[in-house]
C-alpha cells in the first residue's frame, strides 16, 4: 500500500500525460478523462496501478487493505455479494478507509468503548454491519430490507449505511465521508417513493420540514433516508438510535448544526458529528494491542489524491 512516504508530493500533468505518482518511478502514461477506466494504456506495470491525473487505482482490492488473514478476505467476500458497488481499490476510497479503520475496531474489540467515547453508553454487545451485511443472519440484515420495503425503496437499490453497528441499547448508522460531502439528491426529483407515508406517517414524527425541502432544495437526500429508516428500525426493537456523520476534521464542519434544524431529535434519536481524526484519537489512548501501531500509521501516511495543481493531499489532519 503507498502513503505519504512512498508517493511523489508532486507530479507532472500535461493535457494529455499523466506521470506514475510513486517516488523514483519515471512512467507516463496516457491521461484519463471523466470515467476512471482500468485499462493498460493507463497502467504502471511496474507499480502494477492504474493512475488518473487525481487518484490512483491498485489492481487488486487486497492491495488496499490492512487486513488480509484468511477469515478478513471471507468476511469481505460475503460483503461484496451484497454491497451495491465497489471502489475498494482505489487509493481515496472512503469504503476502503472505512473497512480499514472498522475492522481493526472490531478486530481488538473496541467497538464498544469507541461508541462510549462518543455517547457515553456502557454497551455489552455489538455486531457490526458492513454495507448491509449481517455477519449473524450471513445476508442483508432483515430489519433493514424490512425498512426498504416500508418507505417504498427497491430493495437491490434501497439505502444502504456504509456500517450499522447493531447493540444491546442502540442502533447506529455511520455514514463515512472522505473526499465526497453531504450534498446529495433523488436520481428522480418527482418520485418521495413512500418516504412521507410509510410507517404511519413516521416522516412526520422524526422530521420538522417536509420531503421536497431536505432532499431536494436542500440536498441532504441520503441523510434523510438514513434518519427515517434508522430511527423507524431502532423504534421496532425498542433500541436508542444515533445517526453518525463521519467526516475529516477540515470538511463539513456546519453539517451538524443544518441538520439538526430539519430533524426532531429526542433523548432516543440523536445526529452526531464525528471526525476521522476523533478516531485516531481514540485509538492513540487505548491499551496497546498487536494492530495498534500499524492503525496510526495508517492515518498518519494515508493520502486522497492529487488535487488540480498535481499536489499530494494528505488525508488527515494530524500532529506528526
Amino acid at each position: 500500500m503507498f502513503g505519504i512516504k512512498e508517493l511523489k508530493e508532486k507530479i507532472e500533468i500535461t493535457k494529455t500525460t499523466v506521470e506514475c505518482p510513486v517516488k523514483g518511478c519515471k512512467k507516463i502514461v496516457e491521461r484519463q478523462r471523466r470515467v476512471f477506466r482500468k485499462e493498460d494504456r493507463f497502467r504502471c506495470r511496474k507499480h502494477d496501478i492504474f493512475i488518473s491525473s487525481s487518484t490512483f487505482e491498485y489492481s487488486y482490492e487486497a492491495d488496499n487493505f490492512l487486513w488480509k488473514e484468511e477469515f478478513d478476505i471471507k468476511l469481505f467476500e460475503k460483503i461484496k455479494r451484497v454491497k451495491r458497488e465497489s471502489r475498494m481499490a482505489r487509493d481515496n476510497s472512503e469504503d476502503a478507509v472505512s473497512w480499514n479503520v472498522f475492522r481493526f475496531l472490531e478486530r481488538n474489540n473496541q467497538i464498544n468503548g469507541f461508541l462510549k467515547s462518543i455517547t457515553g453508553l456502557h454497551l455489552k454487545s455489538s455486531e457490526a454491519i458492513y454495507w448491509s451485511y449481517s455477519q449473524k443472519e450471513n445476508k442483508v440484515l432483515s430489519e433493514l430490507n424490512e425498512a426498504r420495503r416500508e418507505f417504498g425503496e427497491v430493495i437491490k437499490r434501497g439505502s444502504e449505511p456504509d456500517i450499522i453497528i447493531k447493540t444491546d441499547k442502540a442502533q447506529f448508522f455511520i455514514e463515512a465521508k472522505l473526499t465526497a460531502g453531504n450534498d446529495t439528491i433523488p436520481s428522480n426529483k418527482n418520485s418521495s417513493k413512500k418516504y412521507e407515508s410509510g410507517g404511519h406517517n413516521w416522516f412526520s414524527r422524526v422530521f420538522k420540514s417536509d420531503y421536497k425541502t431536505i432532499a431536494i432544495i436542500e440536498k441532504k437526500y441520503e441523510l434523510l433516508r438514513f434518519w427515517l429508516s434508522g430511527t423507524w428500525m431502532a423504534k421496532q426493537q425498542g433500541l436508542n438510535f444515533y445517526l453518525i456523520n463521519l467526516v475529516l476534521s477540515e470538511r463539513e464542519k456546519d453539517i451538524e448544526n443544518i441538520f439538526k434544524g430539519y430533524i426532531r431529535e429526542t433523548e432516543r434519536r440523536k445526529f452526531l458529528l464525528i471526525t476521522w481524526e476523533d478516531i485516531y484519537k481514540y485509538i492513540s489512548n487505548i491499551n496497546s494491542s498487536k494492530d495498534k501501531d500499524i492503525i496510526l500509521n495508517y492515518f498518519r501516511d494515508k493520502t486522497i489524491g492529487y488535487n488540480r495543481e498535481g499536489k499530494l493531499q494528505r488525508a488527515f489532519l494530524i500532529d506528526l
